[in-house]
């Protein structure tokens, strides 16, 4: 029989959806912060391969002659991505939910069998846990991400005040560089995480919005199962 389980706490809920419009509204602005020298491109022998953007991207999305909106917007925000980022990271420090998600000494390779079930070369079901071995690498990564944003955004938003902050991350160029990198990393980071909900289906979607998900009543709880890989 079928019986329902407790997986993700509210304030882990309320964390992550959190981060939707904040991430949403921290990326649009930087676009139109971007949009006033938007230098990067990326080129192989010479040949322009992509660039970061094309006119036509800025006007499809009424992106261009917004700076000081965008400004605006980005330094407003950010004081909110900081503040869920560190609340949640004392949270998951403080209740134990870290155990379920920093990576020990059993992640890479779960994460390489879950590489292989995904590729459908495995075809035996995966042990049971609250994040498998790649969500602890991907989820960690993506905090550690999120420092990193936080980082290089205060180093090139007062470069003077912060000189030694500047300095640390290579200088202003290289801050502004490193920023804008991570920002695509989150932007393939949620293109990838979008997936992988849809392909795990409605329950495991249905879990970070009440909480809950239906499970089998032979499978034992997560923490029965953390304990017994240990």
């Amino acid at each position: 029989m079928p019986r329902l389980e407790r997986k993700h706490s509210l304030a882990t809920r309320m964390f992550h959806w959190a981060n939707v419009p904040i991430l949403a509204i921290m990326i649009w602005s930087g676009l139109l912060i971007y949009w006033a020298n938007d230098v990067y491109v990326i080129r192989f022998r010479g040949h322009e391969l992509v660039k970061f953007f094309p006119d036509w991207f800025y006007k499809q999305f009424g992106l261009a002659q917004r700076l000081g909106e965008g400004m605006a917007w980005h330094f407003a925000f950010m004081w909110l991505f900081a503040l869920n980022g560190l609340l949640y990271v004392l949270y998951t420090a403080i209740s134990g939910e870290w155990r379920h998600l920093v990576p020990n000494r059993h992640t890479f390779a779960e994460a390489f069998q879950v590489v292989l079930h995904d590729l459908y070369i495995r075809r035996t079901p995966l042990p049971r846990r609250k994040f498998n071995g790649a969500q602890r690498i991907a989820y960690t990564g993506v905090i550690a991400m999120g420092a990193g944003s936080l980082l290089t955004g205060l180093a090139i938003y007062k470069p003077v005040q912060l000189g030694w902050l500047t300095w640390a991350l290579g200088g202003y160029q290289a801050a502004r560089l490193e920023h804008f990198a991570l920002t695509v990393l989150y932007v393939l980071f949620f293109v990838v995480h979008i997936i992988q909900v849809i392909k795990s289906g409605w329950n495991n979607a249905r879990a970070m919005i009440i909480g809950v998900e239906l499970t089998q009543n032979e499978e034992p709880s997560y923490e029965a199962a953390e304990v017994a890989a240990k």
